[in-house]
This record gives C-alpha cells, structure tokens and sequence, in this order.
C-alpha cells in the first residue's frame, strides 16, 4: 500500500492513525521551519542595524554603513517572508543580506 491508499482508510484503521501522525509531525516541522526564518532573520537584521550604528560615527566612507543598513533591511524582508512560510526565498535573502553586509565591511 502507498501512503495515498492508507490516508483514504477509515478514521478508526490503524493506517489512518498513522496518517494522521505522519500529518501533525509534517505541521510540526513546517511550524519550526518559519520560527527558525524569522528568528535568524530577525537577529541578523538586529545585528546588521547595529554594526551600520557603529560605524556611522566612525571615520569610514558612507557606502559601510550604507551597506550594513542595505543588508539589514534584506535580513528583515527575510525575516517577513520567514513568517508568512516562504522559507525557502527567506534563505536565500538571509545569505544575500549578508552578503551584502560582508561586502560592505570589505570597504572598511
């Protein structure tokens, strides 16, 4: 039997229950999967905001800070998408914000 044919059993079988628990431990990691985005993206736009802070009074050229804020504002588009379930791009625009915050302390 595949997993299509034991979801369609009747609720009181054996293979629904299974199902059912196959389902909830789905949901689970879908549910950690987003707390997981937000908060990365989340601590990773805290800590971009603070670096371009510092370094706003410091005697280096504009585009440092500018790319800290720049990359801190990717982590926190990351961070949105992350809630919303859109895991995957939140990644991918986690690595490009930092990326971008890398890119500009290369400048420093």
């Amino acid at each position: 039997m595949t997993a299509h044919a034991e979801s369609d059993a009747e609720p009181g079988t054996p293979g629904a229950q299974a199902a059912d628990e196959e389902d909830e431990g789905l949901y689970e990691d879908a549910r950690r999967a987003r707390w997981t985005a937000t908060v990365t993206g989340a601590l990773l736009a805290l800590m971009g905001l603070t670096a371009a802070l510092m370094k706003v009074g410091g005697g280096v050229p504009a585009l440092v800070p500018a790319a800290y804020g720049t990359g801190s504002a990717v982590c926190v588009f990351a961070a949105v998408l992350g809630a919303r379930g859109r895991t995957r791009w939140a990644l991918w625009l986690m690595i490009l914000g930092v990326m971008i915050m890398a890119l500009g302390d290369q400048f420093d």
